[in-house]
């Protein structure tokens, strides 16, 4: 069963990109808008880029349950 996961595991790594390329969208548009605070939706981004960067973790390792 080794690999079953691979796919969402995949698809996992491409949306913690995008919500990292996002984040860092929203801190550049900010810095050119003269904005001296980070975006409101930065640490929301941030965090759930965190949690799909843990949900790949958890798919990483091996089945304790049994």
């Amino acid at each position: 069963m080794a690999g079953e996961f691979d796919e969402i595991r995949g698809k996992l790594e491409t949306i913690a990109e995008e919500l990292t390329d996002l984040a860092i969208l929203r801190l550049r548009e900010s810095i050119d808008a003269g904005g001296h605070e980070l975006p409101v939706d930065e640490k929301r981004l941030n965090r759930a880029r965190r949690a799909v960067e843990k949900a790949i973790h958890l798919l990483d390792e091996p089945n304790d349950d049994f």
